[in-house]
C-alpha cells in the first residue's frame, strides 16, 4: 500500500455559535489527511508541516496522532506558534473566516531547501495553501525538484488571494502545480477567480491538460477529468456548514482511487462524503 504525504499547515480552529467558541484543529491539507485515512485505512498518511514547542503546538500534534497519521515528519521550532481561524457561519451554511497565521510556524517549512526526505514518500498532497504560506524562493524550488523526482503529485488549488503578494503571482506558480500534477483536484470557484474565467474555459482547461483526477463543482457533484464518466450526484438538502466540503471531496476521492476502485466509484465516494461533512459544524466530523 502507497505511503503518501500531506504537506501544509496544521491551525487552531475557532469555530463560533452564537457567543460561544468550539477550540479544534484543521487546515486544509490535514483536513484531507484525516479522510484519506478514514476512507482508506491501510494506506500510510504522514503529515508534513512545521510548528512550535508551545501548548497549541502539542495540541496539534496530539490531534494528528490521535487521527492515526503519522507526524515523524513535523519540525518544532521553539520561538514559534500555530496559526488560529475562526469561522463564522451564515444560516445558509456559508462561512467567513478571520485569521491570525501571518508568523506561524508553517511559514517556515522547507527554510533549508532540504526536500529530499520526501523521497520516502509515494505520493504527495498539496494545496495553493502550501505554496501560499512559502516565500516564492522556496515555491520555485520545490517545483523545480518535484519535476525532477519520480513521485507522484496530487495538488488542489485552494485560493486564498489574502496569503499570496498578488494574483498574478498566485496564477503563475499554480499553473506551474496544475503542469505537474498527475492528480489533479480543482474547485470551479477557486479556478475562475484566480484566473479570471468563466465555468466553461475552467472545465475545458482541465478536459485538456489534466492526466487524472476531479473538478469539484459543489452540489452539481464533480467533473471527471482524465477519464469519461456520466454519472448522477445526489444533492444536499439542508447544509449546516460548507468548511472542508472540498478537502472531504478530496480524501473520499483519493481513499477510493489508492484503494484500486476506478474513476466513477471514486468520484461517488468523494461526493458522498462530502455531503456527509456539509451536515456538520466544522472541519473533522465525528468517525
Amino acid at each position: 500500500m502507497k505511503r503518501i504525504a500531506c504537506i501544509g499547515e496544521a491551525m487552531i480552529e475557532l469555530s463560533m455559535e452564537g457567543d460561544q467558541a468550539h477550540l479544534a484543529v484543521a487546515g486544509d491539507t490535514l483536513n484531507t489527511a484525516i479522510y484519506l485515512k478514514r476512507s482508506l485505512p491501510d494506506v500510510t498518511v504522514d503529515y508534513v508541516t512545521c510548528l512550535g514547542q508551545d501548548m497549541f503546538s502539542k495540541r496539534i500534534v496530539d490531534f494528528i496522532a490521535a487521527n492515526d497519521l503519522g507526524h515523524s515528519n513535523i519540525r518544532r521550532i521553539a520561538d514559534k506558534s500555530p496559526g488560529l481561524y475562526a469561522i463564522n457561519t451564515a444560516p445558509d451554511g456559508e462561512r467567513s473566516f478571520t485569521y491570525w497565521r501571518s508568523d506561524s510556524a508553517a511559514r517556515q517549512m522547507f527554510s533549508d531547501a532540504d526536500f529530499d526526505f520526501l523521497e520516502q514518500f509515494d505520493g504527495l498532497y498539496l494545496s495553493g495553501i502550501t505554496l501560499a504560506i512559502l516565500p516564492q524562493t522556496l515555491r520555485l524550488a520545490l517545483l523545480e525538484w518535484l519535476n525532477a523526482a519520480q513521485i507522484q503529485v496530487i495538488f488542489d488549488s485552494n485560493y486564498r488571494p489574502h496569503l499570496w503578494e498578488d494574483r498574478a503571482t498566485a496564477r503563475k506558480i499554480i499553473a506551474a502545480f496544475w503542469r505537474r500534477a498527475d492528480i489533479s483536484l480543482p474547485s470551479i470557484d477557486d479556478e475562475m477567480e484566480v484566473f479570471g474565467e468563466t465555468e466553461a474555459q475552467v472545465a475545458q482547461r482541465f478536459l485538456t491538460q489534466a492526466k487524472s483526477g476531479a473538478l469539484k463543482r459543489g452540489a452539481r457533484g464533480p467533473l471527471s477529468l482524465g477519464e469519461p464518466v456520466v454519472a448522477q450526484y445526489e444533492p444536499v438538502t439542508e447544509v449546516l456548514d460548507t468548511t472542508a466540503a472540498g478537502d472531504s471531496f478530496n480524501g473520499g476521492y483519493l481513499g477510493a482511487l489508492l484503494s484500486g476502485k476506478g474513476q466513477a466509484a471514486a468520484l461517488q465516494s468523494g461526493h458522498v462524503l462530502a455531503a456527509r461533512v456539509v451536515q456538520y459544524r466544522g472541519a473533522i466530523i465525528p468517525k
